[in-house]
C-alpha cells in the first residue's frame, strides 16, 4: 500500500500538517532560554505556539492536542514568569529545558497509553479517511510518536547530566551536540519511515510497489551534522582540535559511503 499524495503542496500547508509545527514552539525555547531571558524565551514560544495555532485554522486543518498542549504550557509558564521571584526565575533558567522535555515525554507517552498517538491528528491530514483505521497506518503512527516520546525523555536525562552533574548547562556535548542529534534523529524517522512501511509491508505480502527508501537513507543527515559538530567544536574550542578534524573527516567519508550504498531518490519522484 502506498501513501497517498498530500492533497496541498505549499511550503506552509507542508509545515502545518507536520508534528514538526506542533514541536517547533519548544524548539523555540530551548533555543532562546538561558540565563537571564526565561521571560523572552518563553514569550517567544508562546507566540511561535499561537502562531502556529492560528497558521492552522486559517489553513483549515483540525486542531491538534499538541498545539492545544504547546499554548497551555507556554501560557502557563509566561504567567510564571510575571508572577515568580527572582529565585524561581533562576531556578527554571537552568531547569526549563529538562522540564520541557519531561513535559513533552509525559505528553507523548500519554498519547499512546490513550491509544491515540500524537501524530495521528497530522498524519489524518495528509491521508484518505479510509486508511485510518488500518493497522499499517495506526502501527506508522505509534512507531514515529514512540520515537518521539524516546527521544525527549534522552534529551532530559541529558539536560539533567549537564545542569546536574556537570553542573555545565552550555557543555557542547550533554549540553548541545547529543540533544541536537536525537532531536535531527527523530525528524529524520519522522520523514522516512512512513514511505519505508507502506512498500516493506507490500513487499513482504508480495504485492507490486515501489522498493522500500533504503534504511541508510535514514542517515541521510548523520554525515553533514558530523561535520558541523567538528567545525563547532573547532571554531568554540568544544573539542580538541584532533577530535574536530576527526569528525570533519568521518563526516565527508560517510556521506561518501551513504551516496555509494544508498544513491538519493530519483528527481521527480513523489513522497507519498
Amino acid at each position: 500500500m502506498n501513501r497517498p499524495h498530500v492533497s496541498r503542496s505549499g511550503l506552509l500547508d507542508r509545515f502545518v500538517e507536520s508534528p514538526l509545527a506542533g514541536l517547533a514552539p519548544w524548539i523555540v525555547m530551548s533555543l532562546f532560554n538561558g540565563p537571564g531571558r526565561f521571560e523572552e524565551a518563553v514569550a517567544a514560544a508562546f507566540g511561535f505556539a499561537l502562531l502556529v495555532f492560528v497558521a492552522g485554522r486559517r489553513r483549515g486543518t483540525s486542531v491538534k492536542l499538541l498545539e492545544l498542549f504547546d499554548l497551555v504550557f507556554f501560557g502557563a509558564l509566561a504567567v510564571v514568569g510575571i508572577l515568580a521571584s527572582p529565585g524561581f526565575i533562576e531556578w527554571l533558567e537552568l531547569w526549563a529545558g529538562e522540564l520541557s522535555n519531561i513535559a513533552l515525554a509525559l505528553f507523548a507517552l500519554g498519547s499512546l497509553l490513550a491509544r491515540v498517538p500524537f501524530t495521528l491528528q497530522y498524519a489524518r491530514e495528509q491521508t484518505p479517511r479510509e486508511y485510518w483505521l488500518s493497522p499499517l497506518f495506526l502501527r506508522v503512527n505509534y512507531m514515529i510518536t514512540g520515537v518521539w516520546a524516546a527521544a525527549f525523555a534522552a534529551n532530559a536525562l541529558l539536560g539533567f547530566l549537564a545542569d546536574g552533574v556537570q553542573h555545565d548547562p552550555d557543555n557542547f556535548w550533554t549540553g548541545w551536540v547529543l540533544q541536537i542529534g536525537i532531536t535531527l534523529f527523530a525528524i529524520a524517522f519522522t520523514e522516512w519511515y512512513p514511505e519505508y512501511a507502506p512498500n516493506r509491508a507490500a513487499q513482504a505480502a508480495g504485492k507490486p510497489t515501489d522498493p522500500p527508501k533504503p534504511v541508510a537513507r535514514l542517515l541521510d543527515w548523520f554525515p553533514p551534522f558530523l561535520i558541523g559538530v567538528g567545525v563547532a567544536g573547532l571554531i568554540t574550542d568544544g573539542t580538541h582540535a584532533a577530535v574536530g578534524i576527526g569528525l570533519i573527516a568521518v563526516g565527508i567519508a560517510g556521506g561518501a559511503v551513504l551516496r555509494r550504498i544508498a544513491p538519493a531518490a530519483q528527481a521527480g519522484s513523489h513522497r507519498r
